[in-house]
């Protein structure tokens, strides 16, 4: 379908992409792709989410290929974002370029490695992955001649920015970024940007969901004592019979992703109807987010997060993992930033001097960008003795 047909298709409070704001640098037009699926691919084809391959989300890279890396997380995310958009008459590309968007920021070892990057980061202001990733578009990547990121649209980046609400205390990367290029960071961001934010939850308690009873930390039946995921395990139970364990898992964990979109989709039209918006403005004006959970299917979740929390993130193995993966964050951070002549030339000729606040900057934009795999090896070629530098 050409691209102005579908453009007449969405919904009045859709974002429209012929009425986009622009980009902070102009470029010439006559592309025939809408301007977020410029976006979309810039992304894509960007660094940053090449590495995605190789940072993880509860596991590191060597303990096993099955699991979820952020990038297979992206994408399953970028799946559902644009199946909500589509059903909403939202711009289903604005939504899938928000998706894949939305983790770039993170730094190696999920959380673990955040954590540790925030602490380490805590004298000069902290370390915050949404920053991050609006800090990695807009100016980590170097691919282009003309300026630094990706030159992304301002729609994206308000998105990218706001997918979680409005920002009340920016971080120091934000507000220096706002004050170049405005983002309204007060209101709430478009309704694609709400649809990514809510894609992420969906994705992320079914992807842990999996990847927990496929690595043997509890089994599908503890689970489906939860009120959702026993609905779903008992209606996959009665229609395969005797299926193969690992298939009931997947049957399953299908239904309870199909329920939330379901509900995100009906309580996003209640709210759309009781608020009767006339533009994306009037969604960002909002008080309140337009797409969400209903209260029951947001309890449902919560019991989910909560499950997944006893069961999985505190579970002796995932604990062992977290605190090898802070230190080996920790000691890269505490040594580059005491020396940083030992950073590669691209980013010791930015780091200053040894210690300081300009140097700490530096280094924690080298980690974050860092793959599980690469900070281990780092690391080892830090602290080894018989490893070559």
């Amino acid at each position: 379908m050409p691209h102005q047909d579908r453009v007449q298709d969405r919904a009045p409070w859709a974002v429209r992409p012929e009425a986009s704001r622009g980009r902070l640098h102009p470029e010439p037009g006559g592309d025939a792709r809408s301007p977020f699926q410029r976006d979309r691919d810039r992304i894509i084809h960007s660094s940053a989410f090449r590495r995605l391959q190789y940072k993880t989300q509860v596991f590191v890279f060597h303990e096993g290929d099955h699991f979820r890396t952020r990038l297979t997380h992206s994408i399953e995310v970028a799946q559902i974002a644009r199946s909500i958009a589509r059903r909403l008459a939202l711009d289903e590309d604005l939504a899938e370029a928000l998706a894949l968007a939305h983790d770039l920021g993170h730094p190696p070892f999920g959380h673990a490695g955040e954590e540790a990057l925030d602490s380490q980061m805590r004298p000069y202001g902290g370390f915050d992955h949404n920053a991050q990733s609006l800090k990695a578009v807009t100016r980590l990547e170097t691919r282009y001649g003309g300026f630094d990121g990706l030159n992304l649209t301002w729609e994206t980046l308000e998105g990218l920015a706001k997918h979680n609400g409005p920002l009340r205390r920016p971080s120091a990367y934000i507000i220096e970024y706002d004050a170049l290029h405005p983002l309204e960071l007060a209101s709430h961001a478009a309704a694609e940007a709400q649809v990514a934010a809510l894609s992420d939850d969906i994705a992320y308690n079914n992807h842990d969901l999996d990847d927990g009873v496929r690595a043997g930390l509890f089994g599908l039946e503890e689970a489906a004592a939860l009120p959702l995921i026993g609905e779903a395990f008992q209606a996959a139970r009665e229609a395969f019979p005797g299926v193969a364990p690992e298939r009931l898992v997947s049957e399953t964990v299908r239904r309870v992703i199909n329920a939330m979109v379901q509900d995100v989709v009906a309580e996003a039209e209640r709210r759309i109807d009781r608020l009767g918006p006339r533009s994306a403005d009037d969604i960002r004006a909002a008080g309140a987010p337009v797409i969400a959970f209903s209260t029951p299917m947001l309890e449902a979740n919560l019991a989910i997060r909560e499950f997944l929390f006893q069961r999985m993130y505190r579970h002796w193995r995932v604990n062992r993992t977290i605190q090898k993966s802070k230190r080996v964050t920790q000691v890269l951070f505490q040594l580059f930033h005491g020396g940083p002549q030992m950073l590669p030339r691209q980013w010791r000729d930015r780091a200053g001097d040894p210690g300081s606040a300009e140097a700490a900057g530096v280094v924690c934009d080298y980690i974050a960008g860092m793959t599980d795999r690469y900070a281990l090896e780092e690391h080892r070629r830090m602290t080894d003795p018989n490893v070559p530098g």
